[in-house]
């Protein structure tokens, strides 16, 4: 994929789960874009963390030194889709050949080269490792904006990188001041 490619559409921005998405694990997800192209879209929630495994055990299940790390990360669901691969969502500070960059300000790199770097007290300054992604088939993302299913929100650090998952997807709606307690799950047009 070309960083042209990467950076049309909705790359770069946050969808906010609308509450006409109730059930599985997009409710009340907040997912920030990564791809967004005519073939289709694809991104990386930001607000459902995992426990197990311990980002320790990751990297010793990969053979990946130092063990412990001189570094940690958080791990994330990033998706309902394909949960056993990994995507570092990373500052823009650091890249290798294998980043996708996003927008100028973050990248995505799903090579082992991040984990290591991060690993041996390197690599960005802000990141977090995903398993899995949120995807969207060619038009499938735009019918369900069209649908609103989703809103549209400039990103922030604290959305992307911050700890407080809890209140991210209210905290992403008041960016674009909306009280959640004011929406309704029915979907429908006046």
């Amino acid at each position: 994929m070309s960083e042209e490619d990467a950076t049309s559409g909705l790359a770069g921005r946050l969808l906010i789960a609308m509450p006409s998405i109730i059930e599985g694990q997009l409710a009340h997800s907040v997912v920030f874009v990564c791809v967004h192209t005519e073939e289709g879209a694809m991104g990386i929630q930001l607000n459902k963390p995992i426990t197990q495994p311990s980002f320790e055990d990751l990297l010793k299940q990969l053979d990946i030194e130092p063990t412990p790390p001189a570094r940690h990360i958080r791990l994330m669901s990033g998706g309902p889709v394909d949960n056993s691969r990994g995507f570092v969502l990373h500052s823009a500070d650091w890249t290798v050949d294998s980043t996708m960059r996003v927008d100028d300000a973050y990248g995505l790199t799903a090579s082992l080269d991040v984990l290591k770097a991060i690993a041996g007290g390197g690599g960005p300054q802000l990141g977090f490792l995903a398993l899995g992604y949120t995807g969207w088939s060619a038009g499938q993302l735009d019918e369900e904006i069209r649908r609103g299913a989703w809103l549209e929100a400039p990103p922030d650090e604290a959305l992307l990188f911050g700890d407080d998952h809890d209140t991210k997807w209210r905290r992403a709606l008041a960016k674009l001041r909306i009280d959640p307690s004011m929406l309704s799950a029915n979907v429908g047009h006046a």
